[in-house]
């Protein structure tokens, strides 16, 4: 199932990888709470995460999955 941004049409197979998907809400892989949001950063996501999106703020491991990727310093 392919989800799509609701903020600047980026689509991915994965919500997570999104700053506003649409479709269903996923379990948090690093501390297991269900149903979050694809904005929820829990303190051992925040520990492994390298870049911050400077449009919507989410974070990320990799550059690629955010709109406007930029190092965490």
């Amino acid at each position: 199932m392919a989800y799509t941004c609701k903020s600047c049409g980026a689509v991915a197979e994965a919500p997570g990888h999104l700053c506003n998907p649409c479709g269903d809400t996923e379990k948090c892989s690093f501390c297991g709470t269900p149903d979050v949001d694809p904005k929820h950063i829990c303190k051992d996501k925040l520990a492994v995460m390298k870049f911050t999106c400077g449009g919507c703020g989410r974070v990320a491991m990799e550059e690629a999955h955010l709109c406007n990727p930029v190092p965490i310093k």
